[in-house]
């Protein structure tokens, strides 16, 4: 059977001449006749693409330069290696700083690399542990020392 026996060619003008803009399935007459229905000119009040937020992280620095702290607190929250640990200074996962020993803040900026460190100056009684004075210090010198 071809298309042309089952659908007969109609032009636009046809259709909108025939068909009623508010008619019913019931009205319209003949088997397949088109109907046209009237359609919304606003869209429902729904979802909405905007309106999402996230929570702020509160980073920086939270201790600075001079000021005492104690084992554990807090001295720098960060993404990355803005700030890297210096002496008594230890770093978490999330690259947060934060003080091993008790004593007073120091930063410290490397002129040719530009990099920046985070110190802590021990207060006294706290002696920086030969590993840490200088990098050249090996295991026989460390016995030799104790």
């Amino acid at each position: 059977m071809a298309f042309s026996s089952v659908f007969r060619r109609v032009n636009v003008k046809e259709l909108i001449s025939n068909a009623s803009v508010y008619a019913s399935a019931a009205e319209s007459s003949g088997a397949m006749s088109l109907v046209f229905r009237r359609w919304a000119t606003k869209k429902t009040a729904g979802s909405t693409k905007n309106g999402r937020d996230s929570n702020p992280k509160y980073f920086g620095v939270k201790k600075f330069g001079g000021e005492k702290v104690e084992p554990g607190n807090i001295i720098v929250r960060q993404r990355g290696t803005r700030f890297h640990p210096g002496n008594y200074v230890g770093m978490g996962k999330d690259h947060t700083l934060f003080c091993l020993k008790e004593g007073h803040v120091r930063f410290e900026r490397n002129k040719l690399t530009g990099r920046k460190w985070v110190h802590v100056d021990p207060v006294a009684g706290h002696v920086l542990h030969p590993v840490y004075a200088s990098g050249l210090t090996t295991a026989a010198d460390l016995d030799a020392q104790l």
